[in-house]
């Protein structure tokens, strides 16, 4: 184990004191780290505990354990736990390195080559998928548990391996450079939180505005700059992702679906879904459906 010591960083993050070109940070929930932020190193996330919502630039999905994502630098992100989830020692377990080391390497190693297109890519934000979870936590803790060359030696076949898997979405559409300062950042997180807790009931920007003491006008302009998105598009892809794990893991019906996520027009769902996942609500549960049913049968 590395016998540096810790400190904290504007952005809250714990790191090691000295130069590391692969860091190691983990934090549990509730924490002071769970926050929408960003900064200039990569970060590799892997989630180990409860489940909740992931925003990456502008996307906004689902999270649970076994979920591994790369975020690039300056790219915002943050992982809101269920409120009503027990706490736990550790949430999330993070790998974390800076372009530099990897690029000046590059001169010296041209090996290292290798994963540049990788890290191209994370300036959205990458998820993988049908990793061995096993495997993976095995990974990050030989990292955890290791330092100096030691740890270069055990990340970079990890990195290897994700930088050659075909198996990856591209998260976020725009590539968001969040330069705000910490007290801008932390805004941010007040109004995410706000909406990620509240977008079953009438959210206006006014209510959004007043919670940072900002003008409407104000607010419009520095929400859009910092999420990429409208405030109202913000809050409609909020509730709209909700409305995705109604429609796969429940049998209700689609109005009260419409409602309970906080659209009050059936019409105005079923236009906003559709511009958002380019299905119709009943098309998504089929397809959801047809999935599930796909998986059980190779499952079994």
């Amino acid at each position: 184990m590395s016998t540096t010591t810790k400190r904290n960083t504007p952005e809250y993050e714990l790191v090691d004191n000295g130069i590391e070109t692969i860091r190691y940070l983990e934090h549990g929930y509730p924490s002071d780290l769970i926050r929408w932020h960003a900064h200039d190193d990569y970060e590799l996330h892997f989630i180990v505990a409860t489940s909740g919502k992931v925003f990456v630039g502008d996307y906004i999905g689902n999270f649970s354990p076994g979920q591994l994502i790369l975020t690039g630098p300056r790219l915002p992100h943050n992982w809101i736990s269920q409120h009503n989830q027990e706490p736990v020692e550790v949430r999330d377990m993070v790998i974390r390195f800076d372009h530099e080391a990897f690029s000046d390497g590059m001169k010296i190693i041209p090996e290292l080559a290798e994963i540049l297109p990788m890290l191209l890519r994370a300036k959205s934000g990458i998820e993988f998928f049908d990793l061995d979870l096993d495997e993976l936590r095995e990974n990050f803790e030989a990292v955890r548990d290791s330092s100096g060359l030691q740890r270069v030696i055990q990340a970079l076949p990890l990195l290897k391996k994700l930088a050659q898997s075909q198996n990856y979405r591209l998260l976020s559409t725009v590539q968001i450079d969040l330069k705000s300062n910490e007290a801008l950042q932390r805004k941010i997180n007040t109004v995410v939180d706000y909406v990620s807790q509240n977008y079953n009931q009438d959210i206006s920007l006014s209510n959004a505005a007043n919670l940072i003491n900002m003008s409407d006008s104000h607010f419009s302009r520095f929400f859009r700059k910092a999420t990429g998105n409208r405030f109202i598009e913000f809050v409609n892809r909020v509730r709209i992702s909700r409305a995705c794990n109604l429609l796969t893991e429940t049998d209700q019906q689609i109005a009260n679906i419409c409602f309970q996520v906080g659209f009050n027009n059936v019409a105005n769902f079923n236009r906003r879904f559709h511009e958002l996942k380019g299905v119709t609500p009943r098309d998504f549960r089929s397809q959801s459906n047809k999935r599930f049913e796909g998986q059980s049968l190779t499952t079994h």
